[in-house]
């Protein structure tokens, strides 16, 4: 299978390393024991990984099912060297259930460490994990939710209503004024002098780049006139799907941050960027993220090396 960049950024989790096999799902054996079957195991974000003495995480594939009297149902993620890959989400710590040597890391914190070749694996197991914690119920008569499809569809028993894997669209953008300086903001619930570019959901009924030039207004007050689609990133946290874009206000005035939201926010130049980050000034995205990817994009290189 082919690995498959965005047009221009990649960044942690997108690539393609194994085989969804998508036009198995239906099969009723899909999700069924068997010894061409292996287990991802995860846990509320986190998947049992393995390190290599260079630090690369590599996704472990058990050999049975770790799940006792599990409530959530087994996930068809594909096929890798033969294998059914089945995703196992496990409940909360017990005896039973943490088996000796199962190293469970929490992805979000260990992404920019996981080898591309179990990144698509890695996402998608803890998305599902996260959509099956949170959809028990049909949400129109609150009857209880079947699995179909090898787990990516949920049916209502009374009324048979389908339920689907829920995905958020967020853009987040690196905005570049007249003097090519990059606006870095801090929310407002983010560690004192931790920055970041801004980002934000889509709205219904909004294009992608409309929602980037509302994001921008709303937050800071200023008018994008362009934007460039740079490319895409999972971020199963719970279920996001992070579009990238370059974006330029080249006659940008005063800046008036949305209250309650943006706690600071200010135009650097490259030079002043790297002597805020020299001096412990600033804090900045971890490189899993797509939006230390637009940072060092901007930058040229690495901001914080």
């Amino acid at each position: 299978m082919a690995k498959l960049r965005g047009p221009h950024l990649s960044t942690p989790l997108t690539l393609l390393g194994s085989d969804r096999d998508a036009l198995q799902r239906s099969d009723p054996g899909a999700v069924a024991p068997g010894e061409d079957a292996r287990y991802l195991v995860t846990r509320a974000g986190a998947v049992t990984l393995r390190e290599d003495d260079d630090g690369t995480l590599h996704a472990v594939l058990a050999e049975a099912d770790p799940r006792d009297g599990a409530l959530q149902p087994l996930v068809l993620l594909g096929r890798r060297d033969g294998f059914r890959v089945l995703a196992a989400e496990i409940a909360e710590p017990s005896p039973e259930l943490d088996a000796p040597g199962r190293d469970l890391r929490d992805l979000r914190r260990v992404a920019d460490q996981l080898a591309d070749s179990d990144a698509d694996l890695a996402a998608a197991a803890v998305a599902m994990g996260a959509w099956h914690r949170s959809m028990r119920h049909c949400p129109q008569c609150g009857s209880a939710l079947e699995p179909e499809m090898a787990g990516w569809v949920l049916r209502c028993r009374e009324d048979g209503t389908e339920q689907f894997p829920r995905t958020d669209p967020a853009v987040i953008m690196a905005v570049r004024d007249g003097q090519d300086r990059l606006l870095l903001a801090r929310n407002a619930h983010f560690p004192s002098g931790f920055h970041s570019v801004l980002a934000g959901f889509v709205e219904p009924g909004e294009s992608l780049e409309n929602a980037v030039a509302r994001e921008v207004a709303e937050e800071v007050g200023i008018t994008v006139e362009e934007v460039e689609y740079v490319g895409s990133q999972p971020w199963p946290f719970p279920r996001s799907l992070m579009l990238g874009y370059r974006a330029w206000a080249p006659d940008a005035g005063e800046l008036a941050l949305q209250e309650e939201e943006i706690a600071e926010a200010r135009w650097f130049s490259r030079e002043e960027l790297a002597a805020a980050l020299e001096a412990g000034e600033i804090a900045l995205p971890g490189t899993a993220s797509m939006g230390r990817a637009l940072i060092d994009d901007w930058f040229g290189r690495s901001a914080q090396r």
